[in-house]
Order: C-alpha cells, then sequence, then structure tokens
C-alpha cells in the first residue's frame, strides 16, 4: 500500500556516454567565480580566498535540449562549466583522496537571471531567484572518468549562433577539482549522485529566444541547446 500523500517527485536522471545506465542527482553545488577573467568582468578580485558555493536545485536540470527562456526577467545570461560527478562521498576529504570519488564529467550551462542576480546582490539577498529556476541547468551526457582522465586542462568553448563567446582552458580555475571537492566536503557530507559545476571563464552575456548554444570541454560530449 502507498503510504504517500502526493506522488513522489520526478527522480531527475543524466544519461552516460556509452552506457545504458543513468546517474541519478542528489545536489548541485555551484562554485562563484573561479575563473580570474570572468572574476574581473564581474567587477571583483580574482585573488585567491576561500571559494564560495551556492546551489541549484536537482530538477533545474534539463538534458532535453531546449531551454525555455525564463519568466519575470529580461537579462538571461549564458555560462558554460564542467559539471563533476561524484560516485561517492564523506566529510572532510583530503585533496589526495578526491578523485577517487569522481564518477565522471560533462558540459553543462548556469544560465543566469543576470538582472534579478544583481537585485539581489544589492540588497544582501541570496541569489536562488537568479540562478536557481526551471530548466536553469542544461546539461549533456556525463562521460566516466575512465575514459575521460581527470580534466586537469582542456578547452571550454561556448558559441552562440556559430560564433565563440566564451572561451578558455580548465588550467585556469582558481580552485582546481580536488579543492572543490576537500572545501565542500568539509561543510557538507557529500554523496553519490551529487554534482559540482565549476565556474566559467569569461565572455558571459545575455541569450534570447531563437539563438542556439554550443558547448564543449576537450574529451566530453557536446552540449547543444535552443533557446525557445
Amino acid at each position: 500500500m502507498n503510504s504517500l500523500i502526493i506522488p513522489e517527485p520526478k527522480l531527475t536522471l543524466i544519461p552516460i556516454k556509452d552506457s545504458s545506465q543513468q546517474f541519478p542527482v542528489r545536489r548541485i553545488y555551484c562554485i562563484g567565480r573561479n575563473y580570474a577573467d570572468h572574476a574581473i568582468e564581474m567587477g571583483f578580485d580574482p585573488n585567491k580566498e576561500d571559494p564560495f558555493f551556492f546551489q541549484k536545485n536537482t530538477d533545474n536540470i534539463d538534458i532535453s535540449g531546449n531551454f525555455p527562456y525564463p519568466p519575470q526577467t529580461s537579462d538571461v545570461h549564458h555560462e558554460i562549466e564542467l559539471v563533476v560527478a561524484l560516485k561517492s562521498g564523506g566529510s572532510n576529504i583530503s585533496l589526495s583522496e578526491s578523485y577517487k570519488h569522481v564518477l565522471g564529467f560533462g558540459v553543462g550551462l548556469d544560465m543566469t537571471r543576470r538582472d534579478l542576480q544583481g537585485q539581489a546582490k544589492k540588497t544582501g539577498r541570496p541569489w536562488e531567484i537568479g540562478k536557481a529556476f526551471e530548466h536553469s541547468a542544461p546539461m549533456g551526457e556525463l562521460n566516466l572518468i575512465e575514459k575521460s582522465g581527470t580534466m586537469e586542462s582542456g578547452s571550454i568553448v561556448l558559441k552562440v549562433n556559430g560564433a565563440i563567446k566564451q572561451q578558455g582552458d580548465l588550467n585556469m580555475m582558481i580552485w582546481k577539482i580536488p579543492e572543490m571537492i576537500s572545501h565542500l566536503s568539509k561543510y557538507y557530507t557529500l554523496q553519490a549522485g551529487d554534482l559540482i559545476m565549476t565556474g566559467t571563464p569569461a565572455g558571459v552575456g545575455p541569450v534570447q529566444k531563437g539563438d542556439y548554444l554550443e558547448g564543449s570541454i576537450s574529451k566530453l560530449s557536446n552540449l547543444a541547446v535552443k533557446v525557445v
């Protein structure tokens, strides 16, 4: 007999390249300003300090290839990011043990209602209204670490309607993958199913209905998204 008073929320699943298996998502951690050039373009000092994170909701993930332009905004920005998927976790994970918890990597977009985020910053309020809305995390399939390697370097590019808008290298990240995992595990108990969005290089900018976004990171499956 089902004891739930309402239907159980749908589980969010991400496909895995060359596999019939899928990755069930538990949480999404997003690091802010993790590329110096992006920190500068947003008006901040890129000097290395303690990292900060915000979260998106699990059901913000969209693997459909479409991004519906969201309500209550007129300034939605693209941010291409490397996504890290964890197969295990724990607390107080050491730098040397961090990669043991990684299942693989993918290409994702941190779509941002920049006008609403800016208003939240000015008033000292949380960012969720600008970051954690429906369809705000378009993602492609995951690639297992056994095939991709540890992704310490490699090009990261986003094209909008065929024109390059963001371009950088993963080695430009201020906080590297092991540092992000280790730092997060001091404050949270990381678990299998967690995702970490690792920040975006410079060149973020607005999208409009009808735009076609193509994201690519070396060694990983590409991501293509239409703004509808």
